[in-house]
């Protein structure tokens, strides 16, 4: 069993945290908002770390889960940031979905200190974090990578190495993008079909079992016809998530049009009210 700290106690690494923990790994963990921390050590155990640096002091693997780039550096470069209280061998596993320079800045500073880091955003959502089950897409050493991998597992149902630094990143940028236009697709699915007079519950059955399948159709659909919006990533998050997207296409020539149009449409529903609905409320901007 490892010597582990967690950094960031929200949705995702509150139960991911959880799961390194029942595993039997010696679990340190650290929130910007300490009451949080003490929550999960009364409830499971452990220590809770007053700074990001002691709570890397003396610990095998770090891993982080925090909200994006700025928040990342904070915790890891800024003042008590974690890295400061690395030692040489240890690894930082990163969950937080950031942008690609980020994790080739901060892979470039832990090397120098003799540590390594690697970019492991994550797919699953809340529920993949509560069960267990998520999906991790990681780009680093592939030593580092190796000791880390069993540890991550904890968590996940799925681990792979992807390439060197900021590969994890990039990776989570396709995932992102596929999943944009495939809710978009499904949004105007239920919409049409309630427009032309059909069962939108029947319609969903029938096309379910043919080349329409998705994630989003088996686990988005009731919900989604129901107008019912509190079941998992946030619009704020996804509007975050593929402003990375757009940025790191600017840069290395990608056309991402639908991805671009996708954002737009959840701007407005940021606008509608929806900044905390989840993803799949792009129907409601179609039946305003």
């Amino acid at each position: 069993m490892a010597k582990v700290a967690f950094l960031g106690l929200g949705v995702m690494g509150f139960p991911m945290a959880r799961h390194l923990s029942a595993k039997g790994h010696d679990v340190t963990v650290y929130n910007r908002t300490r009451a949080k921390a003490d929550a999960w050590v009364a409830a499971h155990g452990g220590r809770a770390a007053a700074t990001p640096r002691d709570a890397a002091e003396g610990r095998e693997i770090v891993f982080a889960c925090v909200g994006n780039d700025d928040d990342l550096r904070q915790i890891t470069t800024g003042a008590d940031g974690a890295f400061a209280g690395m030692a040489p061998g240890s690894v930082f596993v990163d969950h937080t979905t950031a942008s690609a320079d980020v994790a080739r800045e901060l892979s470039a500073a832990a090397a120098a200190a003799g540590f390594a880091f690697i970019d492991a955003p994550v797919s699953g959502g809340q529920a993949g974090a509560e069960n267990g089950q998520l999906t991790v897409m990681c780009g680093g050493d592939e030593a580092a990578y190796a000791k880390a991998e069993p540890v991550v597992m904890s968590f996940a149902k799925a681990c792979r190495l992807m390439g060197p630094s900021g590969a994890g990143q990039l990776t989570k940028m396709v995932n992102q993008i596929c999943i944009a236009g495939l809710v978009q697709g499904l949004a105007e699915g239920i919409h049409f079909a309630r427009k032309a007079g059909l069962d939108p519950e029947a319609v969903i059955q029938a096309i379910s079992k043919g080349a329409a399948q998705s994630w989003q159709m088996e686990n988005r659909y009731k919900t989604m016809a129901a107008g019912e919006f509190d079941f998992g990533f946030a619009v704020d998050w996804m509007r975050k998530d593929l402003g990375i997207c757009l940025s790191e296409a600017r840069n290395n020539g990608a056309h991402l049009p639908v991805t671009a149009l996708v954002d737009q449409f959840y701007a407005e529903v940021q606008s509608m009210g929806g900044r905390r609905w989840d993803t799949s409320s792009l129907i409601a901007r179609l039946e305003r």
